[in-house]
């Protein structure tokens, strides 16, 4: 909130006199996050008490219950735990919008979106369990046993054992472990469930109370695992900072609830489960994407870019994805969701896994002869996929990386017939790419320091202007290095010292 009734969301301002709480004049996803209440609890949030307790009224008065979109079960959901971490925080929740707190609590009851799964059911799960801690009394308690009963078997679907979040992708991850946060701290509040006649919610209760805290310090190790150097987050399927918490606030939240947050990595680390592999040493650090694009059921927030990467050297992003700046149905989401938009082999300019619509996937890529070696005093790992046999000549794509003290190696192999190949590196907007020689790069990082690249069978090399979409609503003009294969193998050196 930037005012009191003043608010940036996806880093488009709005003033409630003139857009409303509804209406085309904003995005859909605008709308949304305009009805989740998330500033009741964002930083520095003492300070707008008084405009938190003026909207909660507002928004009272004018959205009456079933009309428009801070209705819909998601909203509702954010909305419900944002409204109850505010009382309990020791705010005074008015006397009206207590009333229709338990009014949206009853309402989402009824309106599980047990039709979506993933995310949304895991989201009206948690509301109802806050909303059946937060009232007393029979109605509250079947809340709580209906959370109860979804989040028993969602928390074992969605935490994978490596600790990764099941959709892949690395904001949803965090999402996911703020969720496990908050529940694991409100139900630690309920202890020792003295006021919950149901025995069956007690001992739910306190099995969750018991098996919890394992999966949410593998979550927490999960996250450190796909963090940059620079501690923010890797960008694999739908990432972007902004909309879930920083990966710093959730360690600190974490270290307040008792867990350990300081993951200690080998050189070598395979996330088994969810499939990503990070390789990292004293200058370099790198994480390849060996992992299907979501789970078959829920494939909605995934990108066509199996076997692509990233990488930071000397503590600063290099190579990056494209990010996401936007969700809905336009040409831009679908692009940033292509194969062409990350660091991975694009065949016969088609996708890898056919994404479509805004959060669709039809035939997808699937990694398999994935290997991992530390034994040799190099780092190596290997995967292949099979997205593209479903062209009229089958294409098997494998991609075997080498990472050695001051030097990596990436070989890209392709089996079958094909008409164009083409490989891409996105380079960080703060990166500058000049052209020493026919076949070879100079990298300009930030920090003075130099790399250079080479490419071993490439038809062609280009630099092309291209963008990085770190958060919703942002572009930041960067540079793609776009090599086309002359036969079926390009090997890429990149190569490094600190001056």
């Amino acid at each position: 909130m930037l005012g009191p009734t003043h608010f940036r969301f996806l880093g488009e301002e709005g003033e409630l006199e003139d857009i409303g709480w509804d209406g085309d004049v904003r995005s859909k996803l605008w709308r949304y996050n305009q009805h989740y209440f998330d500033d009741l609890n964002a930083k520095g949030a003492g300070d707008r008490a008084d405009w938190h307790r003026h909207l909660l009224q507002r928004w009272v008065l004018d959205n009456p219950p079933a009309d428009g979109s801070g209705w819909e079960p998601y909203p509702t959901s954010l909305r419900i735990v944002n409204w109850v971490k505010w009382a309990l925080a020791g705010h005074s929740l008015p006397d009206e919008c207590r009333e229709s707190l338990a009014v949206q609590a009853r309402w989402l009851s009824r309106r599980l979106e047990i039709h979506l799964l993933g995310n949304h059911l895991f989201a009206n799960a948690k509301a109802l369990v806050f909303a059946g801690a937060f009232f007393t009394g029979p109605e509250a308690e079947r809340w709580l046993r209906t959370g109860f009963r979804i989040l028993e078997r969602e928390v074992s679907e969605q935490i994978l054992p490596d600790g990764g979040h099941f959709e892949r992708s690395t904001m949803y991850h965090a999402l996911a472990l703020e969720d496990m946060l908050d529940l694991m701290n409100l139900l630690r509040s309920l202890e020792p469930a003295g006021d919950l006649q149901d025995e069956r919610l007690r001992t739910e209760l306190g099995r969750f109370l018991s098996d919890w805290p394992a999966r949410i310090q593998a979550m927490i190790g999960w996250l450190n695992a796909v963090r940059h150097p620079d501690g923010g987050i890797s960008f694999f399927n739908d990432a972007a900072e902004g909309i879930a918490p920083g990966c710093e606030s959730l360690m600190a939240y974490a270290r307040r609830l008792g867990f350990e947050t300081d993951t200690v990595f080998g050189e070598l680390t395979h996330l088994i489960q969810s499939g990503y592999i990070r390789m990292a040493n004293r200058e370099a650090c790198l994480f390849f994407d060996a992992a299907p694009v979501g789970p078959d059921y829920l494939p909605g927030h995934a990108h066509a870019d199996t076997l692509s990467l990233e990488l930071s050297l000397f503590g600063q992003r290099l190579f990056v994805n494209s990010g996401t700046s936007e969700y809905g149905l336009g040409q831009e989401r679908l692009r940033q969701r292509s194969t062409a938009a990350h660091n991975t082999v694009e065949v016969n300019g088609t996708d890898s896994s056919e994404v479509w619509s805004g959060f669709r996937v039809a035939r997808r890529a699937y990694p398999g002869k994935v290997k991992v070696d530390d034994s040799g005093g190099c780092l190596e790992s290997r995967a292949c996929h099979d997205g593209y046999h479903r062209l009229a000549s089958p294409v098997s794509v494998c991609r075997a990386i080498a990472l050695n003290e001051n030097r990596l190696e990436i070989e890209d192999t392709l089996e079958g017939r094909f008409e164009v190949a083409v490989c891409r590196f996105y380079c960080h907007p703060s990166v500058r790419v000049e052209k020493v020689g026919q076949s070879a790069l100079a990298l300009q990082l930030p920090g003075s320091q130099r790399a250079r690249v080479s490419f071993e069978g490439a038809a062609s090399i280009e630099v092309e202007n291209s963008t990085w979409h770190p958060r919703f609503g942002v572009a930041e003009p960067n540079q793609c290095i776009a090599v086309s294969f002359n036969g079926s193998r390009v090997l890429t050196k990149l190569e490094w010292s600190q001056c």
